[in-house]
């Protein structure tokens, strides 16, 4: 795992000096040797920073010409499947054996895009062609790596996060606000977009391709290599028995946790306690011969403590266990930090608890292994089996009879109807017994006057129905997830939802928060349960194995893990990774926050709109509503803002 920067058509000299600073601004992503190499002829350099995980020797270190000296490669990430490729590459003299020079080699032997169809792996990379002079960017399949592009002053840049494109003279990329009102309703920017003008994220699953004759400002088609789209659209196999999917699901699930533990260092796993994490760490132990280092973190607020479930699963399955049970405090240091960490405007607070626990892994180990894609594979979010049941239930009732349901919903705030649901849970069966009720309840009166799916699904996952009315002279912009889901007509609905979540909220959220909540610690994640082969699995299936009795999502994956771990020790309500925001606004964040949203603070800096904001902001601290990740999006915002020097208003503490 490293990190990656790079230029083209560069007018003047210093080229590598340029990269080196670029290069230096994620350095914790490589923190064990950089290097940089140039082409001064096409204004060209490409840089490394390398986090040493397979040969550790030099013969692993980037940038890394090929034997030929054709092509000269910087790598992001892991090929998993590497010495398999290296068997299918006879009489090549091989100086070590980094997955790097596999790379390389497969490139001469077979082409660009043959080789990216061979891997197994999650990566980013950089190929420049020295004969046909021509830069190539490539992005795994899902999305694990990221990679930015874009121009500045007649230059191209490229490379891992945006910190390193701003360190390129000159700089002065202006704030996309269709890019922002996204963000406002989505708590990211997603795909292809930045938060900046001229800069753009590589889609998953495709390559780019720059020659040296392209004039300035081109933006490169882009190929797809591998589809998300395709893959779901394939026909469902019909033919398979429970028993029989299982055990497939069993066998590529071991086989892409035996090649992602593959290390020349120190690993370990990421532990929730859940369905997923449980279920990798279980296929760890299973192929160890000593005991999987697992990881969990806890607060000591019940709702939101996940470390007994995780520490009883780890207890079952013999693992070398540690916990941390975090307080506010750890948390509330953390939002200082947010802002570098996420280089463009990030909401989803689950990201100060993901840093923790990556922090407590990195202690021990420098790779983790992670549950991460088990919702979005075999329908895990309570929206995959309630959204086609709300939306058959009110589909046929009159919009405007609708709206008055959910006025009269709306009544109770969140936390009275969490009074509620509490008296209730005892009468109930224990597939019933929801998590915050009150903020499901709010959310379906929020969606109940929906037109069409699409638009039901859209209002399930958005922080907002219209981000238009908060952000200031702009209109949305269309996004690559909504095209994509918008493919898949001829399937169910819930299956259309789990693309556009594959897709979309997963590469752009998920994917993006672990990335850089573990790299900047110099921590590699690994996610098994993306290995394509067993997304490709996974939209073979019928609907009917992912979603079952009493709506229960990833029902064929509890039927592998139950082979390893008990049903009573993992068959808990569905928790969520977050933290107590919702008090912590209303005391210890408090005035932080009322300095961000100050205002005359808003109005001078002319993003966004501070009447809804004040409104809001007024209703959560008296108790009567619960905006908490509502104003949380908008707070990260303004702490972005400010830390890009962006902001004229002065500083402020979170003390």
């Amino acid at each position: 795992m490293c990190g990656i920067a790079g230029i083209m058509f560069h007018r003047g000299a210093e080229t590598d000096h340029l990269v080196s600073r670029m290069i230096e601004k994620i350095r914790y992503r490589g923190p064990d040797s950089s290097g940089v190499w140039c082409d001064s002829t096409h204004g060209l350099a490409l840089g490394h920073a390398r986090l040493s995980i397979l040969d550790l020797s030099p013969a692993g270190q980037q940038p890394m010409e090929s034997a030929s000296g054709r092509y000269v490669i910087v790598f992001n990430g892991e090929i998993y499947n590497h010495m398999e490729l290296r068997e299918q590459l006879p009489g090549i003299p091989w100086r070590g054996h980094s997955d790097t020079e596999t790379l390389l080699a497969a490139c001469e032997t077979w082409g660009v895009e043959k080789t990216l169809q061979s891997t197994v792996g999650m990566f980013a990379l950089a190929l420049w062609d020295c004969v046909e002079r021509r830069l190539i960017l490539a992005r795994d399949r899902i999305g694990e790596k990221p990679l930015y592009y874009g121009w500045s002053n007649g230059t191209f840049l490229f490379a891992s996060e945006l910190k390193a494109l701003e360190s390129y003279p000159g700089w002065n990329q202006e704030i996309d606000r269709g890019a922002l009102a996204l963000y406002m309703r989505y708590a990211y920017v997603p795909l292809p977009y930045s938060i900046y003008t001229g800069v753009r994220k590589l889609l998953p699953g495709t390559y780019a391709t720059i020659s040296s004759d392209c004039t300035v400002g081109y933006w490169p088609e882009l190929k797809p290599y591998w589809s998300a789209l395709a893959a779901a659209k394939q026909s469902p196999r019909l033919d398979w028995c429970d028993s029989a999917a299982a055990d497939e699901l069993n066998r590529l699930l071991a086989l892409a946790v035996k090649g992602q533990m593959g290390a020349d260092v120190p690993l370990g796993a990421l532990l929730s306690g859940g369905i997923d994490s449980s279920t990798v760490v279980a296929l760890m132990q299973a192929q160890s011969s000593r005991p999987v280092k697992t990881f969990s973190i806890g607060f000591r607020e019940g709702d939101y403590n996940e470390a007994p479930g995780a520490k009883a699963v780890a207890e079952h399955l013999g693992t070398d266990h540690t916990e941390f049970y975090a307080s506010s405090a750890d948390a509330l240091e953390m939002i200082p930090l947010l802002s570098s960490m996420y280089d463009e405007p990030f909401g989803d607070s689950s990201a100060i608890p993901t840093h923790l626990v990556a922090r407590l892994a990195k202690q021990q180990v420098t790779v983790a292994l992670s549950g991460d894609g088990g919702d979005e594979l075999f329908g895990g979010y309570n929206r995959y089996s309630w959204g086609n049941l709300i939306w058959n239930r009110i589909a046929r009732i009159p919009v405007p009879m609708r709206a008055i349901a959910a006025s009269v919903l709306t009544v109770l705030s969140p936390e009275r109807w969490d009074r509620i649901g509490g008296m209730l849970k005892a009468g109930l069966p224990v597939s019933l017994h929801l998590s915050a009720i009150g903020e499901k309840i709010h959310k379906l009166a929020a969606v109940l006057d929906s037109d069409t799916q699409m638009e039901l699904y859209r209002r399930l996952v958005s922080l907002q129905r219209e981000s238009t009315s908060v952000v200031i002279g702009m209109q949305e912009k269309p996004i690559w997830a909504d095209a994509q889901a918008q493919r898949l007509r001829n399937r169910n609905f819930s299956e259309e939802m789990m693309l556009h979540d594959l897709v979309g909220y997963l590469t752009d959220d998920i994917l993006a928060k672990v990335d850089r909540a573990a790299m900047v610690i110099s921590l590699e994640t690994r996610m098994p349960l993306l290995d394509h082969r067993i997304v490709e699995f996974a939209w073979s299936l019928p609907l009917s194995m992912k979603v079952r009795e009493e709506r229960q999502g990833k029902w064929l994956l509890r039927q592998v893990l139950y082979r390893y771990v008990p049903k009573h020790l993992v068959e808990r309500p569905k928790m969520g990774f977050g933290i107590p925001l919702d008090a912590w606004l209303r005391s210890g964040l408090r005035d932080w926050a009322e300095a961000l949203l100050d205002e005359s603070r808003l109005k001078c800096e002319g993003y966004l709109d501070p009447a809804p904001i004040r409104t809001k902001w007024r209703e959560h601290l008296s108790g009567r509503r619960n905006w908490q990740y509502w104003l949380w999006n908008v707070l990260m915002f303004q702490v972005w803002l400010n830390a890009h020097g962006r902001s004229h208003s002065p500083a402020v503490s979170y003390h």
